[in-house]
């Protein structure tokens, strides 16, 4: 308790230090602040569930940059920070609106009076940081007792390392990894006098844009979550993080495909594929499904492109921005259900995705919103499972229901995009492709998988059976350093996978495809 106490008096000071300008620039620890704070706060407020004639909690008000934008929209807030002279020139920005409660408070402290379930939105923008991992603990639990059910909290903090430019004599923060918060809060549970329990679900948790559009940083992340019951469905993302993507799968994965990527193929494919898309410098991508993020940060390093992330994992998405550390480039992560998510009409110069469509099941209605959020002459790159056209054996159609796929036969995936409005679709079977051109020979011979006739030279490609194989090679090649960072079990997993694919794949009945098309002019 001591410690804790003298934590809280560390932070105190370091505050009482940096408030005494009371700028903007001596809020947000940066010089440009200013400037920031313009493209910085609406992206914020644009990120919040509606709050329109609702009850919210904003914790860490500071002088205020959110207070007055919140107050136009809310029924009341209550705006609390724990620095009497900051609050005070809050309450002097924004006293004219009624609506707004003014507290200098510590939200640590165990007389903080805030009614159980009275409040709809709890607000903060940098306040986590400045707690010990324990206040994080124990204020998480508190604020799932002062939401609302269905009610959400947003909070957005620094992590892995110092963003703003200030000059500072110490710097208490605690620059944590996004998981740690993550995990805090999905741990969080409550019960009523009822028996009833509640949670947090996780609505989504993404980096801020301007951030990495102006300083190329990842490090600023936000998250929203809701107050749910505790028997709630929310079954595809739990399955997507608790089964097919642990977080050891996923570094399992990794071994298997290469650094950075958990998609068919790794680098190789990623740089034959993006080479298709003739990507300028500037332009914007969407990544759906975007991984650990190697096809992104190879995108936005190789071409100099803006590159948005999205992916329904959280652990993928944690290890993405893992990733992101010191790279210096324009990728901006989303933990976000692509079926769900909104993005204004003619966003993207290109949207990309590599193996991930297999787990939607309405593709045509995501395939009109691919359409409208490209801009015209946009281009998709989809890479996906598929199968052949005749029913699946037995053993397949069980493999399918079990990963809870939905797999088309190549040209109706392809005409499902022609179906929506693009144009110049390719589709193409990578399990099986035949390159033709002319040869003049009058002879006819076999040798591996040239096959030579007159006139003609007909080179089949295999390629998709072609990277399974040598995945799985460079697998075995390695067994006993495989098991001994992962396990015996992971090492039976993953080389039985494999082979299964193989012989789905040699017999023709699992398929890999690539689709490519175009938004019209």
């Amino acid at each position: 308790m001591a410690a804790q106490g003298e934590e809280r008096k560390i932070q105190k000071n370091y505050w009482i230090e940096h408030s005494v300008d009371l700028t903007v620039e001596a809020m947000m620890l940066d010089s440009k602040a200013s400037e920031l704070d313009k493209e910085e706060r609406p992206e914020v407020l644009s990120l919040l569930p509606p709050f329109e004639g609702k009850s919210v909690l904003e914790l860490g008000a500071g002088i205020g940059r959110f207070t007055g934008e919140l107050a136009k929209k809310a029924a009341q807030v209550l705006a609390l920070d724990f620095i009497e002279n900051v609050i005070k020139k809050n309450e002097r920005i924004n006293g004219h609106y009624k609506n707004v409660k003014f507290m200098c408070a510590d939200v640590t402290s165990p007389d903080l009076n805030i009614s159980p379930e009275s409040m709809d939105l709890i607000f903060s923008n940098w306040l986590l940081m400045y707690l010990s991992d324990k206040e994080v603990k124990d204020l998480a639990e508190r604020l799932v007792r002062w939401l609302k059910v269905g009610g959400f909290i947003f909070f957005r903090e620094s992590c892995f390392h110092q963003s703003g430019d200030c000059k500072r004599k110490s710097n208490p923060t605690h620059y944590r990894e996004p998981r740690f918060y993550t995990k805090v809060f999905k741990e969080c549970q409550m019960h009523d006098g009822s028996g009833n329990s509640f949670e947090l679900s996780l609505v989504t948790s993404k980096c801020i844009g301007a951030y990495v559009r102006n300083k190329k940083n990842q490090n600023q992340i936000c998250w929203i979550w809701q107050k749910v019951r505790s028997e709630d469905d929310r079954g595809f993302q739990r399955f997507l993080d608790n089964v097919q993507y642990k977080s050891s799968g996923i570094l399992r994965y990794e071994r298997v495909f290469g650094q950075g990527f958990v998609s068919t193929g790794g680098i190789d494919t990623t740089k034959e594929f993006v080479a298709k898309l003739g990507l300028k410098a500037g332009e914007k991508v969407l990544d759906v499904g975007c991984g650990i993020g190697g096809g992104d940060f190879y995108m936005a390093e190789t071409f100099d492109v803006e590159v948005v992330g999205i992916d329904l994992s959280i652990n993928m998405v944690s290890f993405a921005l893992d990733r992101a550390i010191g790279l210096n480039c324009s990728v901006e992560f989303e933990v976000a259900d692509c079926t769900k998510k909104t993005y204004p009409d003619n966003t993207f110069d290109v949207i990309y995705s590599r193996d991930t469509i297999l787990h939607i099941q309405d593709k045509p209605s995501l395939f009109r919103s691919f359409y409208r959020w490209l801009k015209p002459g946009g281009k998709v790159l989809i890479t996906d499972y598929c199968k052949s056209a005749g029913p699946p054996s037995r053993d397949f159609a069980e493999y399918i229901k079990h990963r809870g796929y939905d797999l088309h036969d190549v040209e109706a995936y392809g005409q499902m995009l022609r179906d929506v409005g693009f144009d110049e679709v390719i589709a193409e079977d990578r399990s099986n492709q035949v390159l033709i051109d002319l040869f003049s020979l009058y002879s006819v011979c076999y040798v591996g998988h040239l096959i030579m006739l007159k006139g003609v030279r007909a080179l089949l490609v295999f390629q998709f059976i072609e990277v399974l194989q040598k995945e799985l090679n460079a697998v075995e090649k390695d067994k006993e350093e495989f098991i001994q960072d992962f396990s015996q079990e992971d090492y039976d997993e993953i080389v039985g996978g494999w082979k299964a694919k193989l012989v789905r794949s040699s017999s023709g009945e699992q398929k890999w495809g690539l689709f490519i098309a175009k938004k019209k002019r």
